[in-house]
């Protein structure tokens, strides 16, 4: 396994307001439509969710990098797990045409609403049990989800992951390091089930035997 960083060449371009998440709403029933991953989540407020997900091409940057990172050619096939309304996956079709992206997400309302130009290859599932074969995909990754699931959901996704994957795999989940960052981390998430510090996860890493790369953001 190493330690990439793909995701924070986003994820710190991002102000948020951690007290307004606790402040100016009832955090409680908002987490219960969130978890819905309905309109909600994704296009209502940004204090219920990400405010309204459009697509702006900040994930270019990310597919650029994961692409010269895993020598990705066209051909090769990459799973997105938990790929959302598909911004990455577009941005890779872009990058490289050729390369074969395909995406899952368990999120009715995020496939309808998936960008055109991937959506065909995007289908309504779940991370702890992948519709294909063994080594199957030559990159594996997912973002800012695994961290959504009950322990013993996420220790099976970590081991689909691994099982489809016949070559690279990237995971980014969320993680604190210090008291403030556990903090910051509770007020903001609205989904998460999973708060663990980075030698948590190293540990949960190899309890399911996953083998591949990964990245924490922290919310400082």
């Amino acid at each position: 396994m190493a330690y990439r960083e793909f995701v924070s060449l986003v994820h710190k371009s991002t102000k948020r307001d951690y007290l307004a998440r606790v402040n100016e709403i009832d955090k409680a029933e908002v987490a219960e439509k969130a978890i819905q991953f309905g309109f909600d989540y994704w296009d209502g407020s940004r204090l219920t969710g990400y405010g309204g997900y459009r697509y702006d091409g900040r994930w270019r940057k990310v597919a650029d990098a994961m692409i010269a990172a895993y020598g990705l050619k066209p051909g090769m096939r990459v799973l997105d797990v938990g790929s959302g309304k598909g911004f990455l996956l577009h941005d890779f079709k872009e990058a490289l045409p050729g390369l074969e992206v395909v995406g899952i997400d368990i999120s009715p309302y995020a496939i309808e609403h998936t960008m055109e130009s991937v959506k065909p290859f995007c289908q309504v599932g779940s991370a702890t049990k992948l519709p294909w074969p063994d080594d199957h995909f030559d990159l594996v990754i997912s973002i800012t989800t695994l961290h959504n699931l009950y322990n013993y959901d996420l220790n099976a996704a970590l081991k689909e992951i691994e099982r489809v994957s016949r070559g690279g795999k990237y995971i980014c989940v969320e993680g604190y390091r210090n008291e403030r960052e556990k903090m910051n981390l509770m007020y903001w998430q609205l989904t998460c089930r999973i708060f663990h510090t980075p030698e948590e996860w190293d540990f949960t890493f190899a309890q399911a035997g996953y083998t591949g790369d990964y990245e924490f953001i922290y919310f400082e």
